[in-house]
C-alpha cells in the first residue's frame, strides 16, 4: 500500500457532521471510554462543537488522509491544564495516521506541558502518545460513560 498524505487544517463547521458520525462507532467509544453520553444527540454535539470552534483555549484541527476527512485532533484546557484529544474514523486505525497527525499537531500547538489521558486497555492510543514523546506520569480511575463502569486511565505528559 502506498504511503498516505496526512495533513492537518483548522476544523470547519462543515466537518462537524462527519466528525459526529465517526464518534458514534461503538468500538471506538468503548476504547475511548470517557465519551459523554450526550454525544449521541446530534443537535447537542453539533452545538457544542460549534462553540468549541470559537473558544480561544481550544485548538481544533481536522485530520485529512489523501485529502479526505479522517478525524480530528485538539488541545483543550481543564482547570488551566492543557490536554490533547484525538479521534479517527475506524477506517484509518492501525495505519500510523494518529501518530503522524499528533506529530504535526505538536509543531502547531505550543502549550507545554501537554497531557493525555487514555483508558489503560486502549493500547493503540497509548502507543500513539508514547511514539510522540509523552511519558506516563500516573493513573486515575473514573466513571466511563461509554462502558457504564469505573475505568482506570493512564495519564501522560509531554514537557
Amino acid at each position: 500500500m502506498p504511503a498516505s498524505l496526512i495533513q492537518l487544517r483548522p476544523t470547519q463547521e462543515a466537518d462537524l457532521p462527519h466528525l459526529y458520525a465517526f464518534q458514534l462507532d461503538a468500538e471506538a467509544c468503548r476504547l475511548a471510554a470517557f465519551v459523554p453520553a450526550e454525544n449521541a444527540d446530534r443537535a447537542a454535539y453539533l452545538a457544542k462543537f460549534q462553540r468549541f470552534l470559537h473558544t480561544p483555549t481550544i485548538h481544533m484541527q481536522s485530520i485529512l488522509v489523501d485529502g479526505e476527512l479522517a478525524g480530528s485532533i485538539a488541545k483543550f484546557e481543564i482547570e488551566g491544564e492543557a490536554e490533547i484529544t484525538y479521534w479517527l474514523d475506524r477506517r484509518y486505525w492501525g495505519r500510523g495516521v494518529a501518530t503522524a497527525a499528533l506529530r504535526q499537531f505538536l509543531t502547531l500547538e505550543p502549550a507545554r506541558p501537554l497531557h493525555g489521558r487514555v483508558a489503560c486497555d486502549n493500547f493503540g492510543s497509548r502507543k500513539v502518545l508514547e511514539n510522540c514523546g509523552f511519558v506516563p506520569i500516573g493513573t486515575d480511575t473514573g466513571f466511563a460513560p461509554a462502558r457504564q463502569t469505573e475505568v482506570e486511565e493512564v495519564i501522560y505528559q509531554l514537557s
